[in-house]
């Protein structure tokens, strides 16, 4: 039988702080909030509720504003959006799990731009979108909700999907925080994403959730810079849509000629050309399936895991970022490995880390 420990705690600032052990973990509650933390011992990470980091998780706008969160991982667990393979839904639990780190993590190191991420920024898992499966609109409901809440409470949403239509949602509750019209979109995808609609006039699908954004204004086609387009799909009429509507893209053609720094530093160029905020948008395909196997579209011919990597925490370090979503694993396809899940994990990583770099300057 598990025995309860109570302890009652007066802080600097007069609050009352009440502490309940329960085992190994911590339930930290404040006024009516409730945190769930891991244990102030030192922990593995197989050990534990799966939470991103093996950080607090935290499931009320309240309580990420009492909280200071600065970053905000949110699952939206969705793929009804899907033309393809499904499985998607099962992306944020997979995600979650990814990783070696154990707790606490505040002595996680990014040696490439020597910070500790998760000690200069507060990052919390911000819990799931309730998504019901039977239900497009009401689990994309459910996903502008969830992250219109985090950006209200001044904190920076990481939404891991889930498919990519879970992006119409998430980067219209952005853009009604800031202003439709003032975030740009930097986009990592095999595909573009811009159908008019798919099979029997679906509208909402993830072939089509940067057509939607740009339809209602929430952003602009010059705002949009896409990354890895390749294989067969869209056709040229689609690309001659997009050029009208101002987007920018680079193929995988063009950074097999042109080299992937040089196109690099074209994209980010691109990405400051107008919108002073950006949302990043990561679909895992954007990778070769040798790297990212386990999606519902992959699509041969891609960046490597190293090369995604470096463009994130490029990009990332040149701009300022106001929301991100990585999307699209499906972890059913692939064995134990788990290589998708570990590299869209490693994504959310870079990109919390190029934040806290950026915060260090």
């Amino acid at each position: 039988m598990l025995k309860y420990r109570h302890y009652v705690f007066k802080c600097y600032d007069g609050r009352t702080l009440n502490y309940q052990f329960i085992g190994g973990s911590r339930l930290v509650h404040s006024g009516d909030e409730q945190i769930y933390r891991q244990s102030d011992d030192d922990m593995p990470s197989f050990v534990g509720i799966d939470t991103f980091l093996q950080g607090p998780l935290i499931q009320t706008a309240e309580g990420l504003k009492e909280y200071g969160a600065d970053v905000a991982i949110m699952g939206a667990p969705f793929d009804m959006g899907v033309v393809n393979r499904p499985g998607a839904r099962f992306g944020p639990r997979a995600i979650r799990q990814a990783g070696y780190f154990g707790a606490p993590n505040d002595d996680l190191y990014h040696m490439g731009l020597r910070v500790y991420p998760t000690n200069t920024l507060k990052v919390v898992d911000f819990g799931d979108a309730n998504c019901p499966p039977s239900s497009l609109e009401r689990s994309h409901l459910a996903i502008q909700e969830k992250v219109a809440q985090a950006v209200g409470a001044g904190a920076i949403p990481i939404v891991v999907g889930g498919d990519h239509s879970v992006t119409l949602p998430s980067a219209t509750a952005v853009a009604e925080h800031y202003g439709f019209g003032r975030v740009g979109m930097v986009h990592f995808d095999a595909h573009a994403d811009t159908a008019p609609s798919t099979y029997g006039g679906v509208l909402a699908s993830h072939s089509s959730p940067m057509r939607r954004l740009i339809e209602s204004g929430a952003i602009p086609g010059k705002n949009f810079v896409q990354v890895g387009l390749r294989g067969y799909w869209p056709p040229h009429t689609l690309f001659d849509w997009m050029r009208e509507q101002g987007m920018r893209w680079h193929q995988m053609s063009e950074i097999e000629t042109r080299g992937f720094d040089a196109v690099l530093k074209d994209a980010i160029s691109e990405a400051l050309d107008g919108p002073e905020l950006i949302y990043l948008s990561v679909d895992v395909d954007v990778m070769d399936p040798a790297f990212a196997p386990a999606t519902g579209t992959p699509e041969p011919g891609g960046l490597t895991s190293s090369e995604l990597l470096k463009a994130v925490r490029h990009i990332v370090g040149s701009v300022q970022i106001v929301a991100a979503d990585i999307v699209e694993v499906a972890p059913d396809y692939e064995g134990p490995s788990n290589i998708t899940a570990e590299a869209a994990h490693r994504v959310i990583l870079e990109i919390i880390s190029a934040i806290a770099a950026g915060r260090k300057r």
